[in-house]
């Protein structure tokens, strides 16, 4: 337990060292997984206006929908179309990486306190990002962080339209 709030508050501080060592630790992707579901749970409370139990679930699905997708075409994207020549990865590596960059979201319980709320929630999304484009860095050992922020705007939309149709296509909202 101690070793996934270190991992975890050391993946919030974007110590580039975490998103290496859970990158070369199989055994960290349950670590991840739990770390999205914690982010995304807290999200949910801490959403501003009114939401409840089905907010908290519907936000722990798309969480993890979304970090499943958003790996697969960060791996897709940064190591297939758009890769350096060091650049070696796989979608395990960065299912751990992206998993963890998710630890910022924690603070979003902070929504709680609801005139903070939407404060809160710019703040961890902004925070949420810059870990991704750390994570995504170093799995995919960019030199250049410039193309790490690009393989996360491209795989960003993609996922999103991707959920847009599930959720269409499944009659919910996320």
């Amino acid at each position: 337990m101690a070793q996934i709030v270190e991992r975890m508050l050391r993946a919030a501080k974007l110590d580039a060292s975490l998103y290496e060592e859970v990158e070369a630790d199989p055994a960290a992707l349950g670590q991840a997984l739990g770390v999205v579901v914690l982010s995304s749970v807290a999200g949910g409370l801490g959403a501003p206006g009114e939401g409840g139990a089905g907010l908290v679930v519907m936000g722990t699905i798309s969480a993890l929908l979304s970090w499943f997708i958003w790996a697969y075409l960060t791996y897709l994207i940064g190591v297939k179309v758009m890769p350096e020549p060091q650049t070696r990865s796989s979608p395990g590596e960065l299912l751990r990486t992206i998993g963890f960059s998710s630890a910022p979201g924690l603070v979003r319980v902070l929504g709680l306190i609801r005139p903070l709320a939407w404060i809160v929630f710019a703040v961890a999304s902004v925070w949420m990002l810059v870990a991704m484009v750390v994570a995504v860095r170093q799995a995919l050992d960019y030199r250049s962080t410039g193309r790490a922020v690009g393989v996360c705007a491209v795989a960003w939309v993609i996922q999103a339209v991707i959920l847009a149709l599930l959720f269409t296509l499944f009659g919910t909202t996320a």
